[in-house]
């Protein structure tokens, strides 16, 4: 009896370990499926946005194109500024259209960054590809905006894209909905018993390059996040300023903060300025 407990016990050992190493491998493979869920469109594809908008497609190389889509509000003669807007890892520009309707309702444009693989812009999803066509948008709308009119706002994914911006680039503020604190550190949190750190390719350092803005900063999360933890946000707060403001939603989840009254009303004091 002691000899085939034994085996029994070495056989579910190894299957442990194969299962443990099949996953690794899984999700260094796949780990751009995982993380990443582009749609693409085609070229002539006709967006149906409520807004008045214009299309931006600027050459990066021989193969890739940089896209974003501007958005203007209603009254363009009274435009306070310019939003440079920087979404999440799901889809495209299009699944993002009501933030851009409750935007420009205050009387921005706003232009949102689509990254490569994802909606028009072609190429592959690099991180430095990413924080480039950031800094080439941003140089774009400093063209027609001085900075003091041009708002950085980041969801999810882009709240890191929108933070490596704002690090060096002036402006108004900077706004984070549902931010992490590294690309690393985020898939420790769902896959905590896996060395992330060395697995996975993208590090997106929102912690470093937070402690590098120099504008006013406001960061929204919500209790009930089940992508990006809360926890994970709250290891921002010692990094903040003292004059910036991290607001709390009690029950929050990742897609719905637009639906709390808190949200609202601080975004509402935000830019209505």
């Amino acid at each position: 009896m002691e000899v085939k407990t034994k085996r029994r016990i070495k056989g579910a050992i190894k299957l442990l370990i194969i299962l443990y190493c099949g996953i690794g491998i899984a999700l260094w493979y796949l780990q751009d499926s995982i993380f990443l869920q582009p749609k693409k469109l085609k070229a002539g594809y006709a967006y149906r946005f409520q807004q008045r908008f214009e299309e931006l497609n600027i050459p990066v190389s021989e193969n890739e194109i940089m896209h974003a889509v501007k958005l203007f509000p209603a009254d363009t003669t009274g435009c306070k500024g310019v939003v440079l807007y920087f979404h999440g890892n799901k889809d495209n520009i299009t699944h993002y259209a009501e933030a851009a309707t409750l935007l420009t309702g205050y009387g921005y444009e706003v232009w949102m960054l689509e990254y490569p693989g994802f909606g028009k812009a072609t190429g592959i999803f690099k991180e430095e590809r990413v924080y480039a066509d950031a800094a080439a948008l941003y140089k774009l709308a400093a063209k027609k905006y001085a900075a003091d009119a041009i708002t950085i706002y980041g969801r999810s994914l882009g709240t890191a894209v929108a933070t490596e911006l704002a690090s060096y680039a002036p402006c108004k503020q900077l706004i984070l909905e549902t931010p992490y604190y590294s690309m690393p550190e985020l898939a420790s949190a769902h896959f905590p018993i896996y060395p992330t750190a060395t697995i996975i390719r993208y590090h997106f350092p929102l912690y470093e390059f937070l402690q590098q803005v120099k504008a006013p900063v406001t960061v929204f999360h919500g209790t009930a996040d089940g992508i990006i933890p809360y926890k994970h946000a709250v290891r921002l707060k010692p990094l903040l300023k003292k004059t910036d403001v991290f607001v709390t939603i009690e029950k929050g989840s990742h897609n719905n903060l637009a639906k709390y009254e808190l949200f609202t009303k601080k975004l509402d004091s935000l830019l209505r300025k």
